[in-house]
């Protein structure tokens, strides 16, 4: 059975600028603990989390951004996931660092190592001069086997002045393989959040299928609506490989640590005039990137210029690469899957 992951799952987004912005983060990740059903125990820790996140982030950047969303993982169990990135000055030494007593900054030096104890998944990365990411994960009790063979990051940030993103991404995984998804409804705001949802119902429909399939399905789903780009990507578990198709302009990549190869998309409209629907097949080994992102994000990315991000959780990825490419004049979307397996760089 596939289980499926998207962005019709709550995500906030808090710019991170003033002491303050701390309490309403806090707030809304209380809000949301108490709608998964988290205890009073688990939703503390995701408090501690959440405000030694932002306070990091005042004390030695400035400022950044708090992402909080429900864990995206195909586990049964309910989750928290908090990604903070900013543009800072780096982490000189992390090993260091996220012992508790050590500080940069004259304070009790508690809040990185706070991080990680709290959390039940974590990560970060940091590199001099190109900022930090923490990725933090609480369960709602005993952390679950994962069933995806696929670890997810993703994130969507709509158009300044709008509450709903045009743009949108599922994921549908089962055992045999896992299908990605990335859309990019036409315009932004209400109407081309529809068309966004409606690519992803699509998937839901049918989970395991191909993605021309997915595609041919979507396109007569979104006729009754303004349309989109979309791309799927299907990973093939025993063939580790991954067949990709495309409409319009969401960019499909597969990054291995070694190579970068980009998927071709065919010009159209999905819901409109979608002429030529065509798929490709490319080596997709266990521990390789799939990344999938809309427009709103620029194509001149390169995960070479960050040392050590490979490896680094795909939320992680998802938020530098939407951090430093995001053109703010549109919805953005950034989807990152790795193939679970011996991913170490």
């Amino acid at each position: 059975m596939e289980t499926l992951i998207s962005s019709l799952q709550p995500q906030i987004t808090f710019p991170i600028v003033h002491a303050s912005d701390a309490a309403a983060v806090r707030r809304a990740g209380q809000k949301l603990a108490d709608s998964l059903g988290f205890s009073e125990v688990q939703a503390g820790r995701l408090a501690i989390v959440i405000t030694e996140a932002a306070t990091n982030i005042l004390k030695h950047a400035g400022e950044g951004t708090l992402y909080v969303m429900r864990a995206q993982s195909g586990a049964a169990m309910a989750g928290v996931d908090v990604l903070a990135v900013d543009s800072g000055p780096g982490i000189a030494d992390l090993e260091t660092s996220l012992r508790d007593g050590v500080s940069s900054a004259g304070t009790a030096g508690t809040g990185l190592g706070a991080l990680q104890r709290q959390s039940d998944e974590f990560d970060v990365w940091s590199a001099r001069g190109q900022g930090a990411a923490f990725f933090m994960r609480i369960w709602a009790g005993t952390p679950p086997p994962e069933p995806c063979g696929v670890e997810i990051g993703a994130l969507c940030v709509p158009l300044a002045g709008e509450d709903e993103s045009g743009d949108g991404w599922a994921v549908a995984c089962g055992a045999h393989g896992a299908t990605l998804l990335g859309v990019d409804g036409l315009g932004h705001g209400p109407e081309a959040h529809k068309a966004a949802a409606g690519a992803i119902d699509a998937l839901a429909r049918r989970p395991d299928g191909t993605p021309s399939a997915t595609l041919e399905a979507a396109h007569e789903a979104l006729r009754i609506t303004r349309g989109a780009a979309l791309s799927v990507a299907r990973i093939d578990y025993a063939a580790n490989e991954l067949r990709f198709a495309g409409i319009g302009n969401v960019g499909g990549v597969v990054v291995d640590g070694a190579t970068r190869r980009a998927m071709v998309s065919h010009n159209g409209i999905v819901g409109a005039n979608m002429r030529k629907v065509q798929e490709f097949t490319v080596d997709c080994p266990p521990g390789a990137l799939v990344i999938l992102h809309s427009d709103g994000i620029q194509t001149q990315w390169d995960l070479n210029a960050y040392p050590g991000l490979f490896a680094r959780a795909p939320a992680i990825v998802a938020g530098i690469l939407m951090r430093d490419f995001i053109r703010r004049r549109d919805d953005a979307m950034v989807l990152v899957g790795r193939r679970r397996g011996d991913h170490a760089r």
